[in-house]
């Protein structure tokens, strides 16, 4: 089911959030969509308000179980546009709440991956993730697994990619499925695979790469979460767009790509042909390692310019008895 519902990303499911101060560069463009999302483009206008989204389930009209009362009906997705902000490790709920008084709505969250900067995230955890939702934040959850094996930073050269890149992809997918029902990221939620910076001119690295990526969206997937992607945009970016340029299949369903401009060129980038992950499946980090102070409060960040999907959180009241959709999630994710 939730393939019908990453290939109607920008369909009539979403729910939209207002823009806070430095959006994105201009609207999304109307082109139909080309590449790993088939949109219905007819339909892609149609919003629903976010506190409905939450409740509301992405009708599949070739899937019966999808119909209303159907038990494998897809949450729908939620998508935010406007400024977000990614920092290595997830800050304390003090400076959260001050931050509210910033421009950006969203925060991105290294919630998991053997290849994280910062393993230990003292702060991530299911009652921090309700919190910050209470006061209005979207998340945007990163998962730092293994890494191309031509990586270029010498730190994360240790969690390259073996030599059975499907089977890797496929239980690191996994593992960030259990990592994100285990801090109450609800099914529907994207789940955003960060891929350092490789050298995609070696041709045997850039296929296992390729096949690692493949397999871990394929696996998100399959149990029910969106597989987002982020990397540079001259090299991992540029790798999945002449992928998806050849019709190759398993590919992200939204882009977070990274090319510190300093400006956000959220719907220009060079390298993405223009319907590319459009609408509502990109994101641009257009700054990195900048400090920013608000409530009193400095945070050293990256910058980022989004229209894509966020998280969605399973209430607190609801995770105390286990997800309300339980029933839907396959063997492998229940608690």
């Amino acid at each position: 089911m939730i393939a019908a519902v990453v290939a109607a990303l920008a369909g009539a499911a979403l729910a939209g959030a207002p823009a806070p101060a430095g959006a994105p560069d201009r609207a999304a463009p109307t082109a139909p969509a080309a590449g790993p999302l088939a949109r219905d483009t007819a339909s892609r206008d149609t919003a629903s308000r976010d506190t409905a989204s939450r409740d509301t389930a992405s009708l599949d009209p070739d899937d019966p179980s999808s119909a209303p009362g159907g038990a494998a009906a897809a949450p729908a997705l939620v998508h935010y546009v406007g400024q977000a902000f990614d920092t290595c490790e997830a800050p304390s709920l003090d400076v959260m709440r001050a931050w509210r008084s910033s421009p950006y709505g969203a925060v991105g969250i290294y919630f998991g991956g053997r290849g994280r900067g910062c393993p230990t995230q003292r702060e991530l955890t299911p009652a921090w993730v309700t919190s910050v939702d209470a006061m209005g934040w979207r998340l945007l959850p990163l998962f730092v697994g293994s890494q191309a094996p031509c990586v270029y930073a010498a730190a994360k050269r240790p969690f390259a990619i073996g030599s059975s890149p499907v089977s890797q992809g496929t239980r690191e997918g996994g593992d960030a499925v259990r990592a994100a029902q285990a801090l109450g990221l609800d099914v529907s939620s994207p789940l955003y695979l960060d891929i350092e910076a490789y050298d995609p001119g070696d041709a045997g690295c850039a296929a296992t790469t390729l096949s690692f990526v493949r397999a871990w969206n394929r696996e998100v997937t399959r149990l029910g979460y969106v597989p987002g992607y982020y990397s540079s945009a001259d090299t991992g970016v540029q790798h999945i767009e002449a992928a998806r340029r050849a019709g190759t299949k398993d590919l992200p369903a939204v882009m977070w790509f990274a090319r510190w401009l300093g400006r956000p060129v959220l719907y220009t980038e060079s390298v993405l042909q223009p319907e590319a992950w459009t609408p509502h499946a990109r994101i641009h980090q257009y700054a990195g390692n900048v400090s920013e102070t608000y409530g009193g409060r400095r945070v050293a960040i990256d910058r980022n310019a989004m229209d894509a999907p966020v998280a969605r959180v399973v209430p607190a009241a609801v995770r105390g008895g286990g997800t309300a959709d339980e029933a839907r999630l396959p063997d492998a994710v229940r608690p």
